[in-house]
């Protein structure tokens, strides 16, 4: 059978298959959906957050927003990237984290533009990450320490979230929130966990996933449930 590889994903199987008149079998099949998603997801992963960002943008408002939400959403990429590169995983299995790190570090900045005056205790936050996250993602760490803060960052992620849960709750509001953001974020939370078992990830991985499902459908459920409803567009009156 010839070889028919492309980024690691092999097509010879299936096309074998398909060309005997046979549908493909599901040991055949399965591996490479997961290349096939996992891959999507990372091209996704790129304009994740641009929705949120413009939107904060455009209003030039930050209303309903937790800032320490999107500032935990930073340290917890990192952590999950810094693992995941350690592990030598596949690409396909983490290559969005990097670009979501990107975008979310670009998001908080917009918080913090549009959130003036910004508090010396923020930028104490921002220069310690920026001091402790090049040593993280380098793995320059003792490796129990690492593991240690995979496990933690778990935790970072859903705490991440239950600010913004609460404050949703709290205001009955979801001001600023992008619901194209969090749609896309719980979109690929549920397509990870189905590339990160076929891809033989830690199980540590997969359980973060389930936890983005969770907490991401939790805010997307917010901003279905607080969403103001369109006023009625008010029709020309007939002449007389």
């Amino acid at each position: 059978m010839v070889q028919m590889e492309f980024l690691g994903m092999d097509f010879s199987c299936v096309f074998g298959s398909l060309s005997d008149g046979k549908f493909p079998e599901k040991d055949c099949l399965l591996p490479l959906i997961s290349k096939l998603l996992g891959y999507a997801i990372v091209a996704a992963s790129t304009t994740v957050k641009l929705p949120q960002i413009m939107k904060i943008m455009q209003h030039k408002s930050v209303r309903g927003l937790s800032v320490m939400a999107f500032e935990m959403e930073v340290v917890g990429y990192t952590i999950a990237l810094a693992y995941c590169l350690h592990k030598g995983l596949p690409f396909s299995a983490y290559g969005e984290l990097a670009f979501l790190l990107i975008q979310a570090i670009i998001l908080v900045a917009t918080i913090y533009y549009f959130s003036q005056p910004v508090s010396n205790s923020t930028w104490i936050r921002a220069l310690l990450y920026c001091g402790i996250a090049p040593t993280i993602l380098a793995g320059k760490i003792d490796p129990l320490l690492f593991e240690a803060l995979y496990a933690c960052q778990h935790a970072v992620f859903f705490f991440a979230r239950v600010p913004q849960i609460w404050e949703n709750l709290k205001n009955k509001s979801t001001g600023e929130l992008s619901f194209i953001t969090s749609f896309m974020n719980s979109l690929g939370s549920i397509v990870r966990v189905f590339t990160s078992l076929q891809e033989g990830a830690p199980t540590s991985v997969v359980m973060g996933s389930v936890i983005g499902i969770l907490t991401n459908g939790a805010i997307l459920t917010q901003i279905i449930m607080y969403q103001k409803p369109q006023p009625p567009k008010k029709g020309r009156k007939k002449a007389d």
